[in-house]
């Protein structure tokens, strides 16, 4: 492999970590209190509120819903209104954090449904308020399966931005479609396989083993 290539391996690689850990980032930032919200008003939660919990929910899977290559072309606007371009690393961080936040929403809303309820009845009757019920008991003892669903979210985040790169988001993706398809070079094209899998091994493996200490404390 040339220098030139392997330039080009490096800053798309680094490219694809931007997309992934930023757009996870703020997926985590905006989806975890989303799901605490859709639990807590749900039916038989600590406050429900039936109304706002349809409303986003039905948000929530709507977007949870549409292909991921066709978000990224409806929220162009949006992107542009945010960081000025609709190509580039930057700019696809925009559909990944869209993406990313319901997908943990509905995760992190499971993960709390496994809390024992009698555990949140018990705080309730020691005059606990919703926001202490959520901090002492909900998170803390839901923890280990809102990792597990986070995991999960940066994985498909992976895969996400490598289909970003086909409207030119840069990353491995886009190495791939314009060395390995579009000049017909089928060896870079396996290598960002191979790099991609063994980079969703890593983070599936990290995740995991997180969960399984958090499991057992």
């Amino acid at each position: 492999m040339s220098s030139e290539m392997l330039n080009l391996f490096l800053s798309s690689f680094g490219e694809t970590l931007m997309m992934v850990g930023i757009s996870g980032v703020l997926g985590a930032a905006l989806g975890v209190p989303m799901g605490i919200f859709l639990y807590l008003t749900d039916d038989g939660g600590v406050k429900p509120h039936p109304l706002s919990n349809r409303i986003v929910g039905i948000v929530v899977n709507a977007v949870r819903s549409t292909p991921f290559i066709i978000l990224l072309v409806a929220v162009i606007p949006l992107t542009r209104f945010f960081v000025g371009s609709s190509i580039g690393t930057a700019a696809a961080i925009v559909p990944l954090t869209i993406a990313a936040a319901p997908f943990v929403a509905r995760l992190v809303e499971t993960a709390l449904r496994e809390v024992d309820r009698g555990l949140v009845e018990a705080a309730q009757a020691m005059g606990a308020t919703t926001w202490q019920i959520v901090y002492k008991v909900l998170v803390p003892e839901a923890f280990a399966g809102i990792v597990a669903g986070l995991t999960i979210t940066f994985v498909s985040l992976v895969g996400y931005s490598a289909m970003a790169g086909a409207i030119g988001g840069g990353g491995l993706g886009d190495l791939g479609i314009r060395y390995g398809y579009q000049r017909f070079l089928p060896e870079v094209m396996l290598m960002v396989v191979l790099i991609l899998i063994v980079f969703v091994q890593l983070v599936q493996t990290l995740g995991d083993a997180l969960v399984r200490r958090l499991s057992h404390r």
